[in-house]
């Protein structure tokens, strides 16, 4: 008796109910990006090949419509490489599960798993220095409940690197400030991590408690004023705020983009230039891999050579290397 073999449509939904949901446990938001890439890539297919998606073959995914798809993305909808890119990773998910499940697929599904990735330029990493950081904190008017809090929150984004979700999501039963002060935060895929807390960082949260209402341990530590979960959109503009208080001691920051996410830089790139090591940097962050923290490691390096190259003497040509001969020049240049 053969084996029947899973049409796509069961294929997909498989990967989402029973890979990603039931084995992979992906968050909410994962699940959402990997929805929104197959729903552009189905309609691009009806478009493409003439096929409505209940009448897609697994076949259909070949290299080419693949590739396709990723111009259009380019090209028509003007996304980004960082977001081609991302929408290729949910693919190429996807096409790994199917290879389990439909063998007589594998020669077109390993071809278009060969399809690559296209490289981009990195973005500039934007990090505040201390002086900044600490004018922004202090910028919040804590005469009010809404600046008392922002303060808080400031100080436990640039304590613990969290990101804007992370933050928004604590509960005040996800804070102990007793012994060891520490924070534990939610993460990416449903991953959590424990962070210290600084003394001071431990001291304005003590005080925060104080001003909240008694909701429990499930209360979000940073409500908004009706006691509900704060947007991104508006700690985004909270910051701003403050960002445009502190210009007045420090003009600069007036020509700075500043976002949440900056102040995740700021940490990471702080922690590193004290000496903490990048593995441990990487565990603070809750990166998944320690190869993402090493941007840090990048910038930092970028940095102190920009400083040498200023302390060069103006008419000084730096010596430079030059490999003996071609065989070591071929090393080199690898």
């Amino acid at each position: 008796m053969t084996d029947i073999i899973p049409s796509f449509p069961m294929l997909l939904q498989r990967f989402f109910v029973d890979y990603l949901r039931q084995q992979r446990a992906v968050s909410p938001s994962t699940l959402a990006a990997y929805r929104d890439t197959f729903k552009l890539l189905l309609a691009f297919s009806l478009k493409a090949i003439g096929k409505a998606p209940t009448d897609l073959a697994l076949t259909d995914l070949n290299a080419t419509l693949i590739l396709s798809f990723l111009d259009h993305l380019e090209g028509e909808r003007k996304n980004s490489v960082r977001s081609r890119n991302a929408r290729l990773s949910a693919i190429r998910s996807f096409l790994k599960f199917a290879a389990h499940e439909d063998l007589t697929s594998l020669a077109v599904i390993e071809r278009s798993l060969a399809v690559p990735q296209k490289p981009h330029d990195k973005a500039v990493l934007g990090f505040l220095s201390r002086s900044e950081m600490d004018a922004i904190i202090a910028a919040p008017d804590c005469a009010t409940w809404a600046g008392r809090r922002d303060q808080a929150m400031f100080m436990l984004l640039y304590n613990t690197g969290a990101r804007v979700s992370e933050a928004i999501g604590l509960r005040v039963g996800d804070v102990v400030l007793d012994v060891s002060p520490v924070a534990h935060l939610h993460g990416k895929g449903r991953k959590r991590r424990s962070v210290p807390l600084w003394k001071a960082t431990a001291t304005t949260l003590r005080q925060w408690l104080r001003d909240l209402p008694d909701t429990g341990p499930q209360g979000y530590l940073f409500p908004s004023s009706a006691g509900k979960q704060l947007s991104r959109s508006s700690v985004t503009q909270r910051l701003a705020q403050a960002v445009a208080q502190a210009t007045s001691k420090l003009p600069a920051l007036a020509e700075r983009a500043i976002s949440p996410h900056t102040i995740r830089h700021t940490t990471a790139m702080h922690l590193l230039q004290s000496g903490v090591d990048i593995t441990v940097i990487a565990l603070w962050l809750g990166h998944e891999h320690p190869s993402t923290t090493h941007i840090y490691m990048e910038a930092d390096l970028k940095m102190n050579e920009e400083a040498l190259s200023r302390l060069q003497p103006i008419a000084a040509t730096p010596a430079r290397y030059r490999p003996p001969d071609q065989l070591m020049a071929f090393l080199q240049s690898l």
